[in-house]
């Protein structure tokens, strides 16, 4: 396992319900990542669709994986290089049952999914209409590293990056959908949840307008100490890349042993409260 990689975060915006313009972008932002030399590329939530697909978004889930994470498999394999992407998963089991999803893929193929947790349901957003929550939260081994997902709303329960973190995650990439009027939370945290975790966070957000709806960008990965290593533009697409190097993480901790510091005992009471809300 590399100790030292290249992050790559590929700001995009979409058109909505059109894959394949989409996954045109894609190819260019897979394209000009391996010319930076990335050992992995990070898309924004839903970059194969769009967010605001509405009742469309029945017709244009499909199984995970499928016909769209094939064609981006061959990507990967042409690039030598690893993708995270955003996607409307149909179930296999039930075809009503839909996932907000985040896809792993190496140069060998198809690694991994993260069905999204925490569906927002007020204001601009109804995803609990569309979408069953995911109940598991993985972590994939790679030759680029130990690497955990979470999409967007998640960023707010710091339950689920400590989860990850605690499994061995070294970068836990957000993938994001967020609207302008919530970047003041998101640049909170984002640089929150890696500080807190000792752990490399790469924040990949859309850029531009869906339906009325204003995506503000400012990608961001941000090192185990909060700060930010690098930042994309705001309101339109941008490409980013930073090296990380894993060995960080070690030196943070001993100068902020959160981790080391942690009462399980208090999560127990958390489950407890929670039941009662």
């Amino acid at each position: 396992m590399q100790k030292g990689i290249n992050v790559a975060i590929a700001q995009t915006s979409c058109k909505v319900a059109d894959k394949k313009t989409n996954i045109e972008r894609m190819k260019k932002g897979i394209k000009q990542a391996k010319e930076k030399a990335a050992n992995i590329v990070i898309f924004p939530e839903l970059s194969l669709t769009g967010y605001v697909c509405k009742d469309l978004t029945y017709e244009l889930a499909e199984p995970v994986p499928g016909p769209s994470t094939r064609l981006i498999e061959k990507e990967a394999s042409r690039n030598d290089i690893h993708i995270i992407f955003g996607m409307l998963e149909r179930s296999t089991k039930a075809g009503a049952v839909l996932y907000n999803t985040a896809v792993l893929i190496g140069p060998d193929g198809f690694i991994g999914k993260y069905q999204k947790a925490h569906l927002p349901t007020h204001s601009v957003f109804e995803e609990k209409r569309y979408f069953r929550p995911g109940y598991a939260a993985p972590i994939f081994k790679t030759e680029i590293g130990n690497l955990g997902m979470i999409i967007c709303y998640d960023i707010y329960f710091p339950e689920i990056t400590r989860l990850l973190r605690l499994q061995g995650a070294q970068l836990i990439a957000c993938i994001s959908a967020s609207p302008s009027v919530r970047r003041g939370f998101f640049e909170v945290l984002t640089a929150a949840r890696a500080m807190e975790n000792t752990v490399f966070l790469a924040f990949a957000n859309l850029a531009g307008i869906e339906d009325g709806l204003q995506f503000w960008g400012g990608s961001r990965i941000i090192a185990p100490s909060g700060s930010i290593i690098r930042q994309a533009k705001y309101d339109e697409e941008d490409l980013i890349m930073a090296k990380i190097d894993y060995s960080d993480l070690e030196r943070v901790e001993v100068f902020v042993p959160a981790l080391r510091d942690l009462r399980p005992e208090f999560f127990n009471k958390l489950e407890k409260l929670a039941e009662t809300l």
